[in-house]
């Protein structure tokens, strides 16, 4: 069996973040723990959660990026990660730092507003119900 490694993308919305050829193994973190990838492995999606996304070619060496939340794919060579944000470095007590302040936080704050909004909407709806029947 012949050794082919891995093409990496990775896509945020508006762009390619991303990419690395001759990728020799990826390590991601899921809802389940941290997740690897060889070149061997057999096709596969998972969701991503914020966290750092780590791979190794043999021109670069190992490679940090922290990533939101999203999606991995692998189909045969090719491993594309599409999420929302994110940002590379070689410090990894930065890039922890930044995962939780950036991501996981305007995470839960997005999360709170969208609760916020939907009680709203629904009080409008029931005063809105409530005037037709009053009338």
């Amino acid at each position: 069996m012949s050794f082919m490694p891995m093409n990496l993308a990775v896509l945020l919305p508006f762009r390619i973040f991303s990419h690395a050829t001759r990728v020799l193994r990826i390590v991601a973190e899921t809802p389940d723990g941290s997740f690897g990838l060889l070149p061997h492995r057999l096709d596969c999606v998972t969701a991503l959660t914020p966290g750092i996304l780590t791979y190794e070619t043999e021109a670069e060496g190992e490679v940090y990026l922290a990533v939101d939340e999203g999606v991995l794919v692998k189909a045969g060579a090719e491993v594309l990660v599409s999420v929302r944000r994110a940002t590379c470095g070689s410090d990894l007590d930065q890039l922890r730092a930044t995962v939780v302040q950036e991501f996981l936080i305007v995470n839960a704050r997005k999360n709170n507003l969208e609760r916020v909004m939907a009680r709203m909407e629904a009080g409008f709806m029931r005063r809105f119900v409530s005037l037709q029947h009053d009338q």
